[in-house]
């Protein structure tokens, strides 16, 4: 069966978009695309929604007790 792996070319080096074939040795067929710009390292939100986000209670605790998770009894 053949499976499609994204990957950038660069510098002769192929870094993975997704997962990584999970193989030792393999015969390729490589078809180059149009040139695309540099995947970012790090996602930025958009400009659009900057500011609009707020934070309720604590980022590491849960904002409502155990008590009130209902799932979990």
């Amino acid at each position: 069966m053949l499976k499609s792996y994204e990957a950038i070319y660069k510098d002769g080096q192929l870094k993975w978009l997704s997962e990584q074939p999970q193989i030792k040795t393999a015969r390729v067929i490589i078809t180059i695309l149009e040139d695309t710009p540099d995947v970012p390292t790090q996602r930025v939100a958009s400009s659009a929604i900057a500011g609009m986000g707020k934070t309720l209670g604590d980022i590491v605790r849960p904002i409502a007790t155990e008590d009130d998770w209902e799932c979990l009894k």
